[in-house]
């Protein structure tokens, strides 16, 4: 019977990485129990009783860990053939009493299988459990408030009150029912570890409640995947004031930001090989066309444009996960990817005719416009109302890999900081969070620079009745044959100066304004 089977499980499972056999080490979470220790293959009770007999060791020999791990092994491994292909494992943990799906066993197999010949062999195994318990261990230690080693329904309800997702007490009991093996409506660590270490856990809550990639911190580019919110968020109303934070987060940043970024711009349309341009050259010439004013030319139209670009993604974005068709609080990375690309490529496409006009307002010449709606003026009466859309190939090209980077190189700084730091929480604290965020933003920067600062160069060519139109193909074929491979990053060094200070101005008054608004930290 299943029910006789799974006190078979208990032993051979939770005895599988026990770290330490004696009675005290027994009774904290992350332990195993003792009658665990001596499981070869043989029963006995899972938890260790007033009776128990120490191992008398600190440590659990490594001997004795590999004995344990090969009898897992072997009684999972049904074809003897030395490895678990998904018939093995579904057998093999049907014995146990440790009911899978078909695409449960794949991902267990393909979370493991390190050379990618569709199934485990002794070291990938052990190498999945060591992995998958460090996980389980950081999600048991969130869900237990109390830190007395012991889940109930309380905290079941709380944990998933902070993700945004409400159930009820008795939903929680129903939860710990199918966990709580020895009938006291509570869940120790050898209870939640014997669940779920042969099962495959995706979407962690408290990875995911910390590890939320937030690009609230503005580092003036458009072409992020938005934010995501909870449903407790969106019913409060909470995520109109993080809009809000953000979006003054990110005037403030911009507008101290904006001679970086205006002398970035000056660099992608002038600076050749004959006309080149340095960092103190390129603010020196500013300064002596127009004074120090004219550094900050073109600002007032980027953080503008901030309040309709933000509004419009996260609505696009919410309206595409409904059409995704996806019943997950949080997406998976590919579906984040996809629907933040076209949240982004709807947002951009609406405001578009503003970045041509800040481009052009950053490069006019003093006394050439007398303000933003002169500028737009001139460029309908003389180019017509194609020219608010030049450049829009090249950008929308852009988004996907920026975002496609941006997104990758974020959860690979993610896992590789969970596998080596994470002991006694998922939490990376703020520095981390903002270290990974300016990379992976870095990174998908640099991968998207050619394509931006085409379209910058083609924003900012003024139509000649009669002249032939740049392609976007043609400028690329140009720049690579006058300047060489290098002429498409003319402007990076500013570029990337601008992203520290940006980020931690950001932040700063991203924090502030929280406050002010009454939004509570996520």
């Amino acid at each position: 019977m299943p029910g006789a089977r799974r006190s078979l499980a208990s032993p051979v499972v939770s005895g599988v990485l026990c770290p330490c056999g004696s009675p005290r080490a027994a009774a904290a979470p992350g332990t195993a129990s003792v009658t665990d220790g001596a499981a070869g293959g043989g029963g006995g009770g899972s938890g260790a009783g007033p009776g128990a007999v120490p191992c008398g060791r600190a440590l659990c020999e490594a001997s004795e860990q590999e004995r344990r791990l090969r009898a897992l092994f072997q009684k999972l491994d049904v074809n003897r053939d030395g490895a678990l292909c998904i018939h093995d494992l579904a057998v093999g943990l049907g014995r146990l009493g440790l009911h899978r799906t078909e695409l449960d066993l794949l991902k267990i197999v393909k979370a493991g299988d390190k050379d990618l010949d569709g199934q485990l062999d002794f070291e990938e195994f052990v190498h999945y459990l060591q992995d998958h318990e460090k996980k389980l261990r950081l999600v048991f230690k969130s869900l237990d408030k109390k830190n007395d080693g012991r889940i109930d329904a309380q905290e079941i309800v709380q944990s998933l009150r902070d993700l945004g997702v409400k159930i009820s007490e008795q939903q929680a009991e129903k939860i710990l029912k199918s966990m709580d093996k020895n009938g006291t409506m509570t869940i120790d660590w050898n209870e939640w570890r014997d669940y779920h270490l042969l099962h495959p856990v995706e979407n962690i809550p408290e990875i995911i409640l910390y590890w939320k990639h937030s690009t609230i911190f503005d580092v003036g580019e458009n072409l992020t995947v938005p934010d995501e919110f909870t449903v407790e968020e969106r019913q409060t109303g909470m995520w109109w004031r993080h809009l809000v934070a953000g979006g003054g987060a990110g005037a403030v940043s911009r507008t101290c930001t904006a001679p970086l970024d205006r002398l970035k711009v000056l660099m992608q349309v002038h600076a050749s090989r004959s006309n080149n341009m340095c960092i103190i050259g390129g603010f020196t010439q500013m300064i002596r066309e127009g004074g120090p004013r004219s550094l900050w030319r073109g600002n007032g139209i980027n953080v503008l444009k901030i309040a309709p670009e933000s509004a419009i993604k996260f609505m696009a974005y919410e309206q595409i996960k409904r059409f995704i068709g996806t019943d997950q609080e949080m997406l998976r990375i590919h579906e984040r990817l996809l629907a933040g690309s076209l949240a982004g490529a709807i947002a951009q496409s609406s405001i578009y005719p503003m970045e041509v006009l800040k481009t052009r307002m950053a490069l006019r010449k003093t006394g050439q416009y007398s303000g933003m709606l002169d500028c737009a003026k001139n460029i309908l009466s003389k180019e017509g109302m194609a020219a608010f859309y030049k450049g829009y190939i090249p950008n929308m090209l852009g988004i996907i890999p920026y975002a496609g980077i941006d997104l990758a190189v974020y959860e690979t700084l993610k896992n590789a900081w969970l596998q080596r730091y994470a002991v006694n929480s998922a939490d990376p604290g703020v520095f981390v969070l903002l270290a990974c965020g300016t990379i992976s933003s870095t990174c998908g920067q640099l991968a998207s620079y050619p394509l931006a600062l085409v379209r910058t160069r083609m924003q900012a060519q003024a139509s000649v009745e009669g002249a032939p139109e740049v392609t976007m193909r043609g400028l690329f074929k140009h720049i690579l044959k006058t300047e060489g491979a290098f002429g498409l990053y003319r402007g990076l060094a500013p570029n990337f100066m601008k992203v520290i200070p940006a980020v931690s101005i950001s932040y700063v008054v991203y924090e502030n304004l929280k406050m002010t608004l009454g939004v509570q930290s996520r």
